[in-house]
């Protein structure tokens, strides 16, 4: 089993906070190189089954099957959830095309409210297909080991007893937990200047933040599924596709601040990404291989 979280802005924070401005800047122009290690990809097809473990509301459920759905719409609204997700057939082999596949409601705790990593694995292994992203999705009154860590990770695992393996993600509901490591920045930050959290696109901040670690993850899932793809540094702790580019999120941004972005007039939220049914979410920066520069869609 193989694990990759995902490194937060908050973590960083404690370092770069106190960095002047400029230094920043300078920073951020320098390339930045994600080497392909000439391991597999996930390409073509994908289907993405989801997990719900615990207790999510109907609306919750939505905002989050909404995104994945988005991300291959076509959607003629600019900037777009499809826009963010088409960088990645800027990497090896082409597109990546995600469908939502099976659900399943686990309201009753199974495992009970405190998972540990090896529950994880199990909880995917309940889709043991190919050419899936089996996503575990924890409630609010769970806690998983690291959680406030790693907000989320992603993994793989074998399809019956051959070399084939399975991908799968874990992002949790940071509500209760540590909004500040996992749901920056629509919480206050643990680390670093304290200024005022933004409002989430749909409402509901513990929820918004998972779509921003599910996005990160599902951008390192499918470009380094196996710990072999494109990631910079140790396999094991590894800067991938999007947790390269922690913290950015529109045009200007450095750590502390997410960047010029998107405010809806009537509710004051901000956002970067219009989604279908009318969604709008807030996207973290990806790497653009043909560039070498964290791209934001602001």
């Amino acid at each position: 089993m193989a694990m990759a979280p995902i490194y937060h802005l908050p973590s960083l924070l404690l370092f770069f906070c106190f960095i002047q401005l400029s230094f920043s800047e300078l920073v951020q122009q320098q390339p930045l190189v994600l080497k392909y290690h000439n391991g597999p990809l996930l390409k073509g097809k994908i289907t993405v089954n989801l997990i719900w473990y615990g207790k999510f509301t109907p609306i919750q459920r939505s905002i989050i099957v909404d995104f994945i759905s988005s991300l291959n719409s076509n959607n003629p609204m600019l900037p777009s959830t499809s826009s963010w997700w088409k960088t990645t057939e800027k990497y090896k082999g082409g597109s990546s095309i995600l469908g939502v596949g099976k659900q399943i409601l686990l309201e009753n705790y199974p495992l009970g409210k405190t998972l540990k990593n090896p529950h994880l694995p199990a909880l995917a292994s309940k889709f043991n297909d190919v050419n899936t992203i089996n996503i575990i999705l924890t409630a609010k009154d769970v806690a998983v080991e690291g959680f406030c860590m790693r907000c989320g990770t992603h993994g793989s695992t074998r399809v019956g007893r051959g070399p084939v393996r399975g991908t799968y993600i874990w992002v949790g509901n940071s509500e209760t937990h540590c909004p500040g490591q996992c749901a920056w920045p629509f919480h206050q930050p643990i680390y670093g200047p304290q200024t005022p959290p933004l409002v989430a696109p749909n409402g509901d901040f513990g929820v918004d933040g998972m779509i921003i670690n599910l996005a990160t993850l599902l951008a390192n899932t499918v470009t380094n599924p196996f710990n072999n793809g494109y990631f910079q540094g140790p396999a094991n702790a590894p800067l991938e596709a999007v947790s390269a580019c922690t913290g950015m999120f529109g045009s200007g941004s450095y750590p502390g601040y997410p960047g010029s972005l998107l405010v809806d007039k009537s509710t004051g939220a901000s956002y970067n990404a219009h989604g279908i049914n009318g969604r709008k979410y807030l996207l973290p920066a990806m790497w653009d291989p043909k560039t070498s520069t964290c791209k934001t869609l602001v």
